[in-house]
C-alpha cells in the first residue's frame, strides 16, 4: 500500500505541476517515444540478463507491491521452529531430526508454522543446515564459515535482478536522449513545414527526454531501492537461523541459541527477549499438557 502510494505522489506531483504551469497532458502522448524509450530498455534487460534472473526479478517487482511486512507471527513461528528443532536434538540427538529435515513439506512439525514453510529459501535454508549438522561433528567455527559463504552467495543471487533494473535504470535517460535526437531528425526532414508543425516536432522530441529522466528517476531507481531492502528483509531471517546454529554447536543452551538469533532480527519487528520467553514457555506448558 505505501508503495501504490509513493507512485501515486509522484505522479500527481509530476503531472500536477506540469498541468499548473498550463501544460497540455495530450502533448506527453507520444506512442512513438514510449517505444523507443521502453523497447530499448527492455532489449538491454533482456540482452544483460539470463532467464532464471529476469523471471526473478518479475517475482521480486510484484513481491514490492504486495509484500505482506513480517510481523510478530512471523518472527514468533521462525524463532519457535528453531526452539523445537534444537530440542528434538538435545533430547533424541541429531538423527531425530531426519523425519523432519528429509522431507519438510511433510513434517507435521513444519506444518505447524505455516508461515515459514511460505518461504522456499528459508525453509531449504533452514532444511539443508540442520541437515549438515546431522551428517557428523563440525565445530561451530567451521559452521559459522560454512553459513557465512553460503548466506553470501544466496545474497549475491537474490540482489542481481535488483542490480540490473538499477543499471538500466541509470541508463534510461540516454534512451530517452536516443528518442529526442530521433526527434530531431524528423524535425529537420520536415524543416520547410509551418511553425506549428515544426513545434509539435521539436514538443515531441523532448517528450522523450522527459520520459527517459522520469523513468530513471522516478520508477526504475526506487523500485531497485525497494527490490533490494526486500531482500535484506529476507536475510535477516537467514542471519536469525544462521546464528541460532552456531551458538547451539558453540554448547550454548537452546533458550540463549535461539536468543542469539533473535538478535538478527530487524529492529522495527524484533520480539523482545521477554516476549521469547513467554512463548517458550507456552510451548513448554502446552508440551508437557499434552
Amino acid at each position: 500500500m505505501q508503495k501504490l502510494l509513493g507512485a501515486l505522489i509522484i505522479v500527481a506531483c509530476v503531472l500536477g505541476g506540469y498541468v499548473m504551469a498550463h501544460g497540455e497532458l495530450a502533448m506527453l502522448w507520444q506512442p512513438a517515444e514510449v517505444i523507443i524509450i521502453v523497447g530499448a530498455g527492455f532489449g538491454a534487460l533482456v540482452v544483460a540478463n539470463p532467464k532464471d534472473v529476469l523471471i526473478e526479478m518479475l517475482h521480486q517487482i510484484k513481491g514490492v507491491f504486495v509484500y505482506k511486512k513480517r510481523g510478530e507471527e512471523f518472527q514468533r513461528q521462525l524463532l519457535m521452529l528453531l526452539y523445537e528443532l534444537l530440542e528434538m536434538v538435545d533430547v533424541g540427538g541429531l538423527k531425530v531430526l531426519d523425519a523432519h529435515i528429509e522431507e519438510p513439506e511433510q513434517s507435521e512439525l513444519f506444518a505447524k508454522y505455516p508461515l515459514i514453510r511460505q518461504e522456499k529459501n528459508l525453509m531449504a535454508f533452514i532444511a539443508d543446515n540442520f541437515r549438515l549438522m546431522a551428517m557428523g561433528k563440525i565445530s561451530a567455527h567451521e559452521l559459522e564459515g560454512f553459513l557465512e559463504q553460503e548466506l553470501e552467495a544466496m545474497e549475491h543471487v537474490l540482489m542481481q535482478p535488483s542490480r540490473s533494473l538499477h543499471k538500466i535504470g541509470e541508463a534510461m535517460p540516454g534512451f530517452g536522449i536516443l528518442a529526442a535526437i530521433l526527434g530531431i531528425v524528423i524535425t529537420m526532414g520536415n524543416i520547410g513545414g509551418s511553425v506549428a508543425e515544426i513545434g509539435a516536432h521539436v514538443a515531441a522530441a523532448l517528450v522523450g527526454t522527459f520520459l527517459g529522466i522520469f523513468m530513471c528517476y522516478c520508477v526504475m531507481e526506487p523500485l531497485s531501492s525497494a527490490m533490494g531492502q526486500r531482500i535484506k528483509t529476507e536475510m535477516s531471517a537467514l542471519e536469525c537461523v544462521r546464528t541460532t546454529l552456531v551458538a547451539h554447536v558453540a554448547g550454548k543452551p537452546t533458550l540463549l541459541a535461539v536468543d542469539a538469533g533473535r538478535k538478527l532480527i530487524e529492529q522495527d519487528v524484533k520480539p523482545a527477549f521477554k516476549q521469547l520467553e513467554i512463548w517458550v514457555n507456552r510451548y513448554e506448558d502446552e508440551r508437557d499438557a499434552a
